[in-house]
C-alpha cells in the first residue's frame, strides 16, 4: 500500500535546514570546500585563508601577481562558485 503524502528525504532535509537558518552556513562551507575544485590546485597552493563575512568571500593569497589576476576575473569566479554549489551564496569576493 502506497501512501499519498510521501516526500523525498532530500526535500525534507532542505526544509529543516531552511527553517532553522542552517542552509546558508552549509552553502558557505560548500563554497570554501569547492575553491580548489573550481580554481585548481595551482591556485590553492597560493591560497592561505578563505572565510565568509556577511555574504562576502574573503580570500588571502600569498602571491600579489595572482591576487591581481584573480581580482580582474572575480565576477567569473563568483559565478562559477555559485554555479558549482547550486545557490547564490557569494555576493562579492575580496582578495587580500
Amino acid at each position: 500500500m502506497r501512501r499519498k503524502n510521501t516526500e523525498k528525504l532530500n526535500e525534507i532535509l532542505a526544509q529543516v535546514l531552511k527553517q532553522n537558518h542552517l542552509d546558508e552556513k552549509l552553502y558557505e562551507t560548500r563554497v570554501i570546500q569547492s575553491w580548489s575544485a573550481v580554481l585548481g590546485d595551482n591556485i590553492m597552493r597560493y591560497t592561505t585563508a578563505i572565510y565568509f563575512n556577511k555574504k562576502k568571500l574573503f580570500v588571502t593569497l600569498s602571491s600579489s601577481v595572482l591576487r591581481h589576476e584573480l581580482f580582474l576575473t572575480r565576477d567569473e569566479i563568483k559565478n562559477s562558485l555559485n554555479k558549482y554549489v547550486g545557490a547564490d551564496v557569494v555576493k562579492e569576493i575580496v582578495f587580500q
